[in-house]
């Protein structure tokens, strides 16, 4: 991969950029409006160049603003993917409050009686079955 500064289609870029994991679902994301280019909503085949500014939202409401840096066709190492955009100071400092927020939070206590089964419910249920099975299915 070589960062150059012609113009790429943001779909490409964007997982070249490594924001998504397959370029199927970067352009998942430009069709379903998750991503904007210089403050509009675009098309998949859009041509983006260094100097513009994108905005990507991503699951849970989490957002990135970025200004490219530069553009590459293709996938390349993670530290060269990382070259191809500068963040903005405000999508860091929010990226940063949303991860201390999920460090701080308190996960969920488990319901009894809800998920996967104890060793003695699981006990209980087999022997159950069992009983059924010796009576031919009649109780």
């Amino acid at each position: 991969m070589q960062p150059s500064s012609e113009p790429v289609r943001v779909d490409k870029w964007l997982w070249a950029a490594r924001l998504f994991k397959t370029r199927g679902l970067a352009t998942e994301a430009v069709t379903g409006g998750r991503v904007q280019v210089n403050g509009a909503r675009i098309k998949p085949s859009k041509d983006v160049r260094p100097g513009d500014e994108i905005e990507v939202t991503f699951a849970q409401g989490r957002r990135l603003t970025a200004v490219i840096a530069a553009t590459a066709e293709r996938r390349g190492p993670a530290a060269l993917a990382q070259a191809l955009y500068d963040e903005t100071p405000e999508s860091a400092a929010a990226r940063e409050a949303h991860a201390n927020e999920r460090r701080l939070a308190v996960p969920p206590t488990p319901v009894r009686g809800e998920g996967r089964p104890t060793k003695r419910d699981r006990r209980r249920l087999e022997a159950m079955r069992e009983g059924m099975r010796r009576s031919g299915g009649q109780r």
